[in-house]
């Protein structure tokens, strides 16, 4: 058997807030959308490199407050970037793990905590 990449689905509730928090905060971009028609809930599919993540207004695809752990290079580089923006609803820090990784949590607007993971040497 061979698995292949995951690709999550978090919930959201306002596209706006959505789009202000994983555009212009976090530097994704938005890769397409769809809705079935107008006034219909918007599902989404943003990037950042090699991160792909779904974002769904839809009420059976996801629970909130999900947690996703994103591997990462250069965290305190890009903690530095989102700090310069001085987005109102987060100030992420960085913490050096127990097990030797340096990790940076944020929660989007909805309650999902994003985790940006650099694994230590060795």
């Amino acid at each position: 058997m061979h698995l292949g990449k995951v690709t999550p689905i978090l919930r959201i509730f306002d596209e706006a807030k959505a789009l202000e928090f994983y555009v212009d905060f976090l530097g994704f971009k938005v890769d397409w959308q769809h809705r079935f028609e107008a006034n219909y809930p918007l599902y989404l599919q943003v990037s950042l490199g090699e991160c792909v993540l779904h974002l769904s207004e839809h009420h059976g695809d996801a629970s909130p407050g999900a947690a996703v752990r994103i591997q990462a290079q250069g965290v305190d580089g890009y903690q530095q970037q989102l700090l310069a923006k001085n987005y109102r609803y987060a100030k992420p820090g960085v913490e050096e793990t127990p097990w030797g990784s340096r990790e940076m949590s944020i929660k989007d607007p909805f309650g999902n905590r994003l985790v940006f993971v650099e694994e230590g040497e060795g």
